[in-house]
């Protein structure tokens, strides 16, 4: 026994240095691996920085998605999002504390862009204008002309047609044949107020396009005798939202009656409906002919913001979560997917759009319409 007992201790001593030897380099690659953590986390927190926008209502969900913010958070980002009109945004005197502006319309990125003296501006998203109404409405008006079905879309083929009847005070009762909407309310689009929102000036742009002969307003003196002309299609409304989604709430919780014809985002419609599982059957889409676009543009103030915007721009997880808000990107095949599957007949692509005014000459048929409506 004792010969084998001095080996076998020698043996137990060795290995159990052995292991001492294995558990510290364990210890110490765990230790190594939890400073490199801590610093990483460190140096994630030196960088996080919070970005401050102010936005349209409408990308006010997109903005708050819960994947949008674990995506940003990855680049060190948070955001704080604050909304206004979009061309109220221009006229903000607190404009150049906030880190991005992001409205909807060129235009009002160009003023914005004007005001901060900002260079760095990055085109995002876009979406068509259009008109949300209900299937009631579509005898009277297919009957008269005004709308006609192509491939599953309802099309406002004589947008020209309904601007008049709205010029002249037509009444709902006056069109026939008319079995479901015989009432004395006035022919009318619902819009924002011009003097803030950009769907308002979109609805202007187009509307100003068709008063022209469907030519785009060139000149000073057209630009004034136009908005003169089209004054009232924005006075006969009344009370009008500055943003625009008071104008698509009213629509979808008072239905016909508040809002026979809405302008809107084709965005807030496709938005809704990929939202609401019980979607009122008898809402309807139509897309004037010509229609106008708008682009959503981001107008980086700040370092941070220019930062937020090279995310937006090179990351293709963002555009993913834009088309389940509406919106429309570079490839929108998961958008199209998306409104097929709530059976919404969505056009692929738009051949007849046409481009606003100059900036100035919009900014000029703006003003001249806000002189007349008062402040």
């Amino acid at each position: 026994m004792k010969k084998f007992l001095g080996p076998g201790l020698a043996l137990l001593l060795l290995l159990g240095v052995a292991a001492g030897i294995v558990f510290s380099a364990k210890d110490k690659r765990a230790g190594d691996q939890a400073a490199r953590q801590a610093a990483a986390s460190d140096a994630a927190a030196a960088r996080q920085i919070t970005v401050r926008v102010l936005t349209g209502s409408e990308k006010l969900d997109f903005l708050r998605d819960p994947e949008l913010t674990r995506i940003l958070a990855g680049e060190g980002i948070a955001l704080d999002v604050q909304k206004a009109g979009s061309r109220e945004i221009a006229t903000r005197p607190d404009l150049k504390q906030f880190d991005v502006a992001y409205p909807a319309g060129a235009a009002a990125a160009k003023k914005i862009a004007a005001v901060t003296g900002s260079r760095r501006v990055f085109n995002s998203f876009y979406t068509p204008m259009a008109v949300a109404s209900w299937k009631q409405l579509l005898p009277t008006l297919e009957g008269n002309g005004i709308v006609h079905q192509q491939g599953g879309t309802y099309f406002i083929v004589d947008m020209r047609k309904l601007v008049e009847l709205m010029e002249k005070g037509a009444r709902w009762k006056e069109l026939q044949p008319n079995p479901n909407y015989a009432v004395s309310k006035s022919v009318l689009i619902t819009s924002t107020d011009v003097r803030t929102s950009n769907s308002a000036a979109m609805y202007l742009a187009l509307a100003s396009y068709l008063a022209n002969g469907d030519n785009v307003v060139d000149t000073e003196t057209v630009a004034d005798g136009v908005a003169d002309r089209l004054v009232h299609l924005f006075a006969k409304q009344g009370y009008q939202e500055a943003s625009s989604s008071g104008p698509f709430e009213d629509y979808v919780t008072m239905k016909l009656g508040k809002s026979p014809l809405v302008m809107i985002y084709e965005q807030q419609f496709l938005e809704y409906a990929f939202k609401h599982p019980a979607v009122d059957p008898n809402m309807v889409l139509l897309y004037p002919q010509p229609t106008i676009l708008t682009k959503h543009t981001i107008v980086a103030i700040s370092d941070k913001g220019e930062r937020f915007a090279q995310v937006f721009e090179r990351d293709p997880r963002i555009q993913a979560i834009a088309h389940r808000y509406g919106l429309r990107g570079t490839d929108n095949a998961a958008l199209f997917a998306q409104a097929k599957a709530r059976k919404l007949e969505v056009p692929q692509t738009l051949v007849d759009v046409v481009d606003p005014p100059t900036y100035d000459l919009l900014e000029r048929m703006i003003s001249r319409i806000e002189s007349t409506l008062g402040h």
